[in-house]
């Protein structure tokens, strides 16, 4: 194991597991905005059964991007996430997964890569998380505790 910053690197991780069963695969089918400045980032995922996650209190810079994913336009890739890609690259490695769960009162994710070695990065942002996943096109799996039934509005 090694720590990076706040995160922790293991290095011997089985990638091919079968599918936690605590966690649910989900689709994003909205992304939006809580305000009319477009500051606070909202996004739902959805679940195979229906049931929803509705996430907010991230960026609308982060939201933008996402949506920009979404739409295909993947020409304007944030530095950030450019690194990671050179990174990933420069070690043989592909992201296949992320994982979102409740980590007190804030959402947090781990990334899952596989290549010349597995790797999980633990304990990241959610928001930064998901738009990799949009721009990937992998699975984001959610923590079905926060998987609630869909509401009507």
């Amino acid at each position: 194991m090694f720590i990076l910053g706040n995160s922790i690197l293991d290095l011997v991780v089985k990638i091919d597991e079968p599918q936690d069963s605590d966690y649910a695969e989900t689709k994003i089918t909205y992304v939006g905005f809580v305000d009319p400045y477009g500051v606070e980032g909202l996004l739902i995922l959805r679940s195979d059964d229906g049931k929803e996650f509705h996430m907010r209190a991230f960026s609308g810079e982060v939201a933008r991007h996402i949506s920009n994913f979404i739409e295909g336009q993947r020409d304007a890739i944030p530095t950030i996430y450019n690194m990671v890609e050179e990174i990933a690259e420069l070690n043989e490695l592909v992201l296949v997964k992320i994982k979102v769960y409740e980590s007190g009162s804030v959402l947090r994710a781990n990334v899952y890569f596989t290549g010349k070695h597995d790797l999980v990065m633990r304990n990241y942002r959610a928001s930064d998380s998901i738009a990799l996943a949009t721009f990937y096109n992998i699975p984001i799996l959610v923590r079905k505790n926060l998987l609630k039934e869909k509401m009507e509005a």
